[in-house]
Order: C-alpha cells, then sequence, then structure tokens
C-alpha cells in the first residue's frame, strides 16, 4: 500500500526564480556546494548501483519531480517518488513537497531521514545562494 509524507521549507530568503535555477542546474552545482554528499554518492557507485534518480522538470510552475529507479533505497522502499515545487513568497520562497513510496516490508521506518536531509539541504542551497 503506498503512502505520502509531505514536507515544507517556508523561510527561504532567496528568490524562487533564482532558487529555481539552482534546482535546474543541481546536478552541475550541487558537487560544488554539497562536495561530500557528491563524493560519498560516487564512491556507492564505484561499487554498486546508486539510487538514480529518474527527474522530471515543470518549468511553467518550478516543479522537479523524481522516481528511484535503481540502488539501494529501493530494498527499503518498492516504490519511491518525489516532488518539489519552489513557490514565491514575498522576497524569497518556499519549497513545497511530497514523498509518495511503498514500504518493502512492515519493518522499514517512514522516510523521515529523507525528508530532514532533504529539508536541510534546500535550507544550505538557500545559505549559499545568497552568499553568491
Amino acid at each position: 500500500m503506498a503512502s505520502k509524507m509531505e514536507m515544507e521549507v517556508e523561510t527561504l530568503k532567496s528568490s524562487a526564480d533564482k532558487f529555481w535555477g539552482a534546482i535546474r542546474d543541481s546536478n552541475s552545482l550541487f558537487p560544488k556546494i554539497f562536495p561530500e554528499q557528491s563524493r560519498s554518492l560516487r564512491c556507492e557507485a564505484d561499487e554498486r548501483a546508486s539510487d538514480r534518480p529518474q527527474l522530471n522538470y515543470g518549468e511553467a510552475n518550478k516543479t522537479v519531480g523524481y522516481s528511484v529507479i535503481d540502488g539501494e533505497l529501493l530494498g527499503f522502499y518498492k516504490v519511491f517518488k518525489a516532488t518539489f515545487q519552489v513557490v514565491p513568497k514575498g522576497d524569497g520562497c518556499a519549497v513545497k513537497g511530497s514523498f509518495e513510496y511503498e514500504k518493502a516490508n512492515t519493518e522499514v521506518p517512514e522516510p523521515d531521514t529523507i525528508k530532514e536531509m532533504a529539508q536541510t539541504t534546500f535550507k544550505d542551497l538557500d545559505a549559499y545562494l545568497l552568499k553568491n
């Protein structure tokens, strides 16, 4: 049975356009901003299949969605999809998101750690954009 978890990061100071641009360019930008995360993913990819997402971008409403199509994460979740939308909010923006997932078994935890990691990444990205 599929489940859904919502998340929101409300207090981002970067403009929605600037933040969306960074999300859209995440394949090249994130390794520069988050080298430890990127290095970890590269090492894992060398040893086994990575948690490779299939990305879909919606320019009109600043939305990115992805489905994990292989890797370790699918050992815990039969299906794992995430959608994030960058929404203008005053001079800044917010990121609203959801995770749709189906646990591989009843002992698999809710994806709270993934949610927290996403929220932290968005806040750290905002801090980076404000400095650069």
